[in-house]
């Protein structure tokens, strides 16, 4: 199946973990990938390791693009999205994993790291050799939305973020 978790609200990683957490559960293998979040560490990737022999997430991204400080060129933003797919590609061809996740995939199709064309491309590629391919993020276009098998939308309806309070750890990260 194809999985998309989507939209303005909190939980778009949060759901894909804890698909991942049941797959690994019942014996499945899953890889993540994340598009945007960069070099810092978050609770995911320490409970990941605690998992390793069957979860695995590798984050391709440089982290969040033109906001909170960044400073790297787009460019770079960009060879690292792409480098991010051609990674899922490849794991993809090892036929280890049952489920893959492309955490923020969206965020970087929205910000034009990544072009619908590749993507459309890498899911046509990749639906047949997986179990399921989870793919989160913001602004999700609707005909990803048509063609996927499940979708959710994470509405907003209340974030301490929007009264100054930054992200909990062990909660947001």
């Amino acid at each position: 199946m194809l999985i998309i978790f989507t939209g303005n609200g909190k939980g778009k990683t949060t759901a894909a973990l804890g698909q991942a957490l049941r797959a690994v559960g019942d014996g499945k293998k899953v890889l993540m990938i994340q598009f945007i979040k960069g070099p810092w560490k978050s609770g995911e990737d320490f409970s990941s390791k605690k998992l390793s022999s069957n979860f695995k997430i590798v984050k391709t991204g440089k982290g969040f693009v033109g906001i909170l400080g960044d400073t790297l060129p787009f460019a770079k933003h960009k060879e690292a999205a792409t480098k991010g797919l051609a990674l899922a590609r490849k794991e993809i061809k090892k036929k280890k994993w049952n489920i893959l996740i492309l955490d923020e995939i969206w965020n970087a199709l929205h910000l034009g790291l990544l072009n619908k064309k590749e993507i459309k491309e890498f899911i046509k590629y990749s639906i047949p050799k997986l179990d399921h391919l989870i793919m989160t993020g913001r602004d999700c276009p609707k005909e990803f939305i048509e063609m996927a098998d499940l979708v959710t939308e994470m509405k907003e309806i209340k974030h301490p973020f929007s009264r100054n309070i930054k992200g909990a750890k062990g909660l947001e990260f």
